[in-house]
């Protein structure tokens, strides 16, 4: 018997749950699916993506850049168009990378997040 691992969540630390519920909801067209004030979930196709207030489970983290989502959009300028309405920093500038578009943003709690569509001929 082979160990099998599968990849079907990530969470990033929050300072705000409610402030950053409301960023997310936006970013992604997406309601909160389970809403906490420790752990809140956002339910995508077959992954879940947490916000987790590291505070109010009394657990330190180091705030940086470590745990990196990246997420695909099929649209970037239309995404670029919504971190612009949100006021969110262009960490990263839109590069062409292999036959990716890529950029990283930080959300409203100061986490990069990548995001990356596929180039069209």
């Amino acid at each position: 018997m082979n160990l099998e691992m599968r990849l079907n969540s990530l969470y990033i630390c929050v300072k705000d749950m409610k402030r950053a519920i409301d960023f997310y909801e936006k970013i992604l067209d997406k309601q909160i699916y389970i809403k906490d004030e420790v752990f809140s979930i956002f339910q995508l196709e077959n992954f879940r993506f947490c916000l987790f207030n590291n505070e109010k489970a009394e657990e330190k983290v180091t705030w940086g850049d470590n745990c990196l989502p990246s997420f695909q959009v099929n649209d970037m300028d239309m995404l670029i168009k919504k971190i612009e309405e949100l006021e969110a920093e262009i960490v990263f500038p839109l590069t062409q990378i292999n036959d990716n578009l890529v950029l990283e943003f930080k959300d409203s709690e100061g986490n990069d997040i990548e995001v990356y569509s596929k180039v069209t001929n």
